[in-house]
């Protein structure tokens, strides 16, 4: 097995862990809690609005409480928020909780703007606003965007410590639909790139690394599978699969005819 260092920086933290995993849409905690040790992920997404309005307090403090915030690093994200306003507010709350967490320099959040309720789309002038006053604040932000290059061209210029652009729809499990803007977004930018939303299976998380993605944030298409666990374990080995595909720098272009991949020395005539 090859053995190497190959760990990832945000902010001069650096991370083991390509997988980032989401913590929505689990029948059950321990399901949760099960699934993130064995993706041995190294950031976990929290959605503040889920904390914020959760009912049952009890059930609120086991959630922050099952996951162990002393090797994960908590990425706090604005989901559900339909303004930039809203994104601000959680934005601001997320980071007392990480604080509260003993996070406390932990300045990351996973921004999402998104007012269109039926395609859940981000709003990209929303986005930008946001971060704009964010980055201010002295956040480092992770926006979840589109597949526009020149959008993810103006995020960095202001100061975005990573771009996140869709794989396909959130949610969906319809995987890398819009590949080849995600390639020019990964071979512009000079921050982390990771993509976020749509994968649905590990040859998905594979393909989005063999292009050069730095990670993958997956969430749906483990806490909808039947097993969740093994999906979080199958979705950790397709990361360094296809990040050691990345790093092999394969040879595939194409060629008129084939050709004989062992030598004819030694065949008989």
């Amino acid at each position: 097995m090859v053995t190497f260092s190959d760990k990832w920086e945000v902010d001069q933290i650096s991370f083991n862990s390509r997988l980032l995993v989401g913590t929505g849409r689990f029948e059950t905690l321990e399901k949760t809690k099960r699934s993130i040790k064995l993706s041995e992920a190294s950031l976990v997404t929290v959605a503040i609005r889920r904390l914020e309005t959760q009912k049952n307090e009890k059930e609120e403090a086991s959630l922050l409480s099952a996951i162990d915030w002393k090797s994960i690093w908590m990425l706090p994200n604005t989901a559900g928020s339909k303004t930039p306003d809203e994104a601000i507010r959680l934005g601001f709350l997320g980071r007392e909780i990480a604080k509260s967490l003993g996070q406390e320099n932990n300045k990351f959040l996973k921004l999402e703007v998104i007012s269109d309720e039926k395609y859940l789309m981000p709003d990209p002038l929303g986005t930008l606003k946001a971060a704009d006053y964010l980055i201010k604040k002295g956040f480092k932000i992770f926006p979840y965007i589109n597949t526009d290059p020149i959008l993810a061209a103006h995020l960095e210029e202001l100061g975005c410590a990573t771009l996140m652009p869709l794989g396909s729809a959130i949610g969906s499990n319809q995987g890398l639909k819009n590949l080849e803007n995600i390639k020019i977004i990964i071979e512009q930018a000079s921050v982390p790139v990771i993509i976020d939303a749509g994968i649905g299976k590990p040859s998905d998380a594979s393909k989005a690394m063999e292009i050069g993605a730095d990670a993958v944030l997956i969430n749906t298409a483990i806490a909808s599978a039947e097993r969740p666990e093994i999906m979080a374990e199958a979705m950790k080995y397709a990361v360094i699969a296809g990040r050691l595909g990345y790093l092999s720098n394969p040879q595939t272009s194409l060629i008129k005819k084939a050709n004989l991949s062992s030598p004819k020395k030694g065949l008989p005539l």
